[in-house]
């Protein structure tokens, strides 16, 4: 899924969070963002691994919770639905495509590792990769409740984030084609610090495969 739908997803929570404490919304609205998107940092490195922790981050995030609900400060509020926000990023990839760079060719069999079984988990493929048009649809869906409670700064930046959403999935196939063509032209330094899921779209189109 596309990092905006990560973030509309934590917007939902914030959303229902917001009347009950309206002198955090703003506050729990911003750690809702954060945490939507905080996982997806690992992008340049093992994605959906290192910030990525589909169990974890609820056995952070309860506590955090907990600490919240007693003792309700902007940090505490803030902390506590951004871990929530992590959690839901994590564990809704493994209900995505594989982290393969053309993901709707389904060749690659991990959504995201999870660190306490110790492996990959499967995809599942009810977004089939990142910009389909079920996942817009899906951020366009997420978005709505954001757009009804907040106002100000916190709506323009989730209309903001809409158009992104729009504008990437416009481009996502495109994207990838000009990445692999990029690459196959890049000096070897260059190639050489490129993430290996990077390289794997260029040995697919050498072994024959076709979108």
């Amino acid at each position: 899924m596309m990092a905006t739908t990560h973030a509309f997803a934590g917007l939902v929570l914030a959303a229902l969070l917001a009347p009950l404490a309206p002198q955090f919304a703003v506050v729990v609205a911003v750690a809702a963002i954060l945490g939507g998107i905080f996982p997806d940092l690992d992008l340049v490195g093992a994605h959906r691994r290192t910030l990525h922790f589909p169990v974890y981050y609820w056995l952070v995030a309860t506590p955090a919770s907990v600490v919240a609900v007693a003792v309700p400060t902007a940090a505490t509020v803030g902390l506590a639905v951004f871990l929530l926000a992590a959690a839901l990023h994590s564990l809704s990839d493994y209900l995505g495509g594989g982290l393969e760079p053309k993901s709707w060719q389904a060749t690659s069999e991990r959504a995201v590792y999870s660190h306490y079984h110790d492996r990959w988990l499967e995809p599942r493929r009810w977004v089939r990769y990142d910009g389909a048009p079920e996942d817009l649809a899906l951020a366009a869906v997420l978005a709505l409740p954001a757009l009804v409670v907040f106002e100000g700064t916190i709506r323009t930046t989730v209309v903001a984030l809409l158009a992104v959403s729009i504008g990437y999935a416009l481009i996502r196939k495109p994207l990838a084609s000009a990445g692999e063509w990029l690459l196959e032209r890049a000096p070897d330094h260059v190639v050489s610090a490129v993430p290996d899921r990077f390289l794997a779209m260029i040995d697919e189109e050498h072994d024959g495969r076709i979108d």
